[in-house]
C-alpha cells in the first residue's frame, strides 16, 4: 500500500513546525538529565541551570538584549499579560496617576483582553484604529497620546495579515510622553531584525512555537535600563527574579534557546527563499483567479504572509471543506461553536462578506517551490467549486 502524501502545510503563523535541529537539541534535557534547574546542590541540576541560562543568552542575542533582560514564560500570551498587567498594576500600587493604557483594533486578542481587563481596575483602555492597510497612524497616536498614558502596546508584526508596524517612529511619540511601549513580537522574532540595544521599547514578547521551537513556552523582555518594574501575576518560589515563579521546564527552554540561535543565523536565508516562494504563489493565483485580492500594505509585511480575499461571494469555510491537502486558515475565531469573521479584517473595513472569503496562507521555512505550484492549483480549484455551489444555491 502507497504511503498517504502529507498535506501541504501553509499555517505558519499558527504554529511552526519544530526544527529538527531543535528537536535534537532537547532530546537529552528529557532522557538523560531531568534535574530542576534549581536544583544546584548537585551537578546533574547546575547543569540544567547551565543550559536554561545558555538558552537565556541566545534568546536575548536574537532581539539585541542583555540575558538579564529575558523573564521566561509559557509563551506569548503570558508574556503579553504580564507586561500590560504587570506594568499597569505596579505603577498604580506606586501611586502614579496615569491610567491610560493604549493599544490597537488588530492587536492578538490576549493583548486586547488584556488591556479591556483593565478597565475594572481603574484603568482606561484606548482601542485605536488602524488605516485600510493595516498600519497605525502615527499622528492618532500623538493625539492618543496628549492624556498623561501609562503604556502603550503595538505589535511589530500582525498575526493575520503580516503588516509590519514601524515601531521606531512610533516609539518617539510614546517616549516623549513619557509611557511605557510594549511590543508583542511573536511573529517578527526570526522575521524581521530586532535590536532592543537601537529601539526603544520596554517590554516584548516572543514565543517559541512561532520560531521552529516548541509549544509551551516563550519570554518577556523587560528593559533594564531605564528600568521597568512590574507586578508578577502570581505567586511562588520567586523564579525568574521573582517575576514569573515556577519550576523552569529546561527542555523547553533548551528548544527555545537553539531555535533562537537558528532564528537568528537563518533569518536572512529564510527570507529570501520565503518570499520567492511566496510571490510564486501569488503569481499563480493572480493567473487563475482575477479579482483575487491581498490584505494590508503590499510593501510593509513580512515575506512569509498572504491573506487573501477570494472574489465572487464563496466563502472561505466552503473552500476549506475541498482543501483535504492543504493546510490554510480562516483567520477567523471559534467562539461558542459559531465561527464569526476575523476582527482584524473588519478592523480593516472589509464587509463582513468579504472577511468571510479570506483565506491567511503562512509560509515557512520548509516550504518549497513544488508546495507553491501544487497548492496554487488546490486553491483554484477549491475556489471554483465553492463559487459553483455558490452561485446554484442562489438560483
Amino acid at each position: 500500500m502507497l504511503a498517504e502524501t502529507p498535506p501541504i502545510y501553509l499555517d505558519n503563523h499558527a504554529t511552526t513546525p519544530v526544527d529538527p535541529r531543535v528537536l535534537a537539541a532537547m532530546r537529552p534535557w528529557w532522557e538523560e538529565n531531568f534535574a530542576n534547574p534549581a536544583s544546584v546542590e548537585h551537578a546533574p541540576g547546575r547543569a540544567a541551570e547551565a543550559a536554561v541560562e545558555a538558552a537565556r543568552t541566545e534568546v536575548a542575542a536574537l532581539i539585541g538584549a542583555e540575558a538579564r533582560e529575558i523573564v521566561f514564560t509559557s509563551g506569548a500570551t503570558e508574556a503579553n499579560n504580564l507586561a500590560i498587567k504587570g506594568a499597569a498594576r505596579f505603577a498604580r500600587r506606586q501611586g502614579s496617576g496615569r491610567r491610560r493604557v493604549i493599544t490597537l483594533a488588530t492587536e492578538h486578542k490576549c493583548v486586547l483582553e488584556s488591556v479591556r481587563d483593565l478597565a475594572e481596575e481603574g484603568f482606561e483602555p484606548v482601542i485605536l484604529p488602524v488605516g485600510h492597510d493595516g498600519l497605525l497612524d502615527p499622528a492618532l497616536l500623538v493625539e492618543a497620546l496628549r492624556v498623561p498614558t501609562l503604556l502603550v502596546s503595538v505589535m511589530a508584526v500582525n498575526n493575520e495579515i503580516g503588516v509590519i508596524q514601524d515601531l521606531a517612529a512610533l516609539a518617539a511619540p510614546v517616549k516623549a510622553a513619557g509611557a511605557l511601549l510594549h511590543s508583542d513580537a511573536a511573529q517578527a522574532a526570526g522575521r524581521v531584525p530586532l535590536d532592543l540595544g537601537a529601539l526603544p521599547v520596554d517590554l516584548l514578547s516572543l514565543s517559541g512555537h512561532k520560531i521552529y521551537g516548541p509549544k509551551g513556552v516563550g519570554a518577556l523582555y523587560v528593559r533594564r535600563r531605564p528600568r521597568v518594574r512590574l507586578e508578577p501575576l502570581f505567586s511562588g518560589g520567586g523564579q525568574e527574579r521573582g517575576l514569573r515563579s515556577g519550576t523552569l521546564p529546561a527542555p523547553l527552554l533548551v528548544g527555545l534557546g537553539e531555535a533562537a540561535r537558528l532564528a537568528g543565523a537563518d533569518r536572512e536565508a529564510d527570507a529570501e527563499r520565503i518570499r520567492t516562494c511566496r510571490d510564486r504563489l501569488l503569481a499563480a493565483l493572480r493567473a487563475t483567479i482575477p479579482g483575487l485580492r491581498l490584505n494590508g500594505d503590499a510593501a510593509r509585511r513580512v515575506p512569509s504572509n498572504l491573506s487573501l480575499t477570494f472574489p465572487g461571494g464563496a466563502s472561505a469555510q466552503a473552500m476549506l471543506a475541498r482543501l483535504q491537502g492543504l493546510c490554510v486558515s480562516t483567520g477567523s475565531a471559534c467562539s461558542s461553536a459559531e465561527v464569526e469573521p476575523s476582527y482584524v479584517l473588519r478592523a480593516l473595513g472589509l464587509p463582513e462578506a468579504e472577511a468571510r472569503a479570506t483565506l491567511r496562507i503562512g509560509i515557512g521555512r520548509f516550504t518549497s517551490p513544488a508546495d507553491m505550484d501544487r497548492a496554487a492549483a488546490l486553491l483554484a480549484e477549491a475556489w471554483r467549486e465553492a463559487l459553483s455551489e455558490t452561485r446554484d444555491a442562489a438560483e
